[in-house]
């Protein structure tokens, strides 16, 4: 009798890793998640590190509001989450973009600070990034990457972030638009980022109805044309409509927020 397993076997082997590598979104989505936090930590460290190689850095009045409101938003996130600490850096860039990574790294570009024009659409566009932390989008996209790329080391290529593959998964992880590699999330990933950064920002004091307006501004800022980092998110007008039919959620919890003295003011 041959040593070697059969095909049937390791079709069933496969399966079984592929079962016991699935974990659930915030929303109840079924994700393939391959990677430990440590493991994402570790890439979301190491990509951050890259960014800042890449990009000046803001300091002064504008990087301490950035930081304000950033802090009130991660205040809000759940011990669960295993992220205590969030480093946040202001870039400077002309492109309206932010992003978050999984170990607790926060970027914003000088140019989204003319498009959420207060403290409210800021916390929006923060609370949405957070929220694709929190999610755990992140291992849902290098983990698919992995699956599908056979072969794929993605702890070996982000050891070396500098080469195309460490690009791809600086886009994968979601701080990847300064390389032209703009990979976006799902419609879905986004659609639920939307709605975990709403409660985010209403249960730190900022006000939910904001974001419809950050939207609106978004559309104006791109004529027409979501910006590049946006192909593939839903439409201006869905999201607005996703995030007016939540907002008889978040509106409480925005006022239970402000009744327990949480009120950010947080200026430039």
């Amino acid at each position: 009798m041959s040593g070697r397993p059969s095909p049937r076997l390791i079709g069933a082997l496969g399966l079984a890793a592929l079962l016991s590598a699935c974990s659930t979104s915030p929303m109840g989505r079924n994700q393939l998640a391959f990677y430990s936090d440590e493991e994402l930590a570790q890439m979301g460290q190491q990509s951050f590190a890259q960014y800042e190689q890449e990009l000046p850095t803001v300091n002064g009045a504008q990087a301490n509001y950035v930081q304000c409101v950033a802090k009130a938003i991660t205040s809000e996130v759940p011990a669960s989450a295993g992220i205590s600490d969030w480093e946040v850096k202001l870039f400077k860039d002309d492109t309206a973009n932010a992003f978050a990574l999984p170990g607790g790294y926060i970027g914003v570009n000088t140019g989204l600070l003319d498009v959420a024009t207060n403290q409210d659409q800021l916390a929006a566009v923060i609370g949405h990034e957070v929220g694709h932390v929190l999610a755990h989008h992140a291992n849902e996209r290098v983990s698919t990457q992995a699956a599908t790329q056979s072969g794929l080391s993605v702890l070996q290529t982000v050891a070396g972030l500098q080469g195309a593959g460490g690009e791809q998964v600086m886009g994968l992880l979601g701080a990847g638009a300064q390389y032209g590699v703009i990979l976006p999330f799902s419609r879905k990933q986004e659609s639920e980022a939307d709605l975990v950064g709403l409660d985010l920002m209403a249960d730190a004091g900022f006000d939910p109805s904001a974001s419809i307006q950050l939207w609106q501004n978004m559309a104006a800022n791109s004529q027409g044309e979501p910006p590049a980092w946006m192909s593939t998110h839903p439409s201006n007008s869905q999201r607005m409509e996703s995030l007016h039919n939540r907002l008889s959620e978040a509106q409480p919890r925005y006022e239970q927020a402000r009744a327990n003295g949480k009120r950010p003011n947080c200026k430039v």
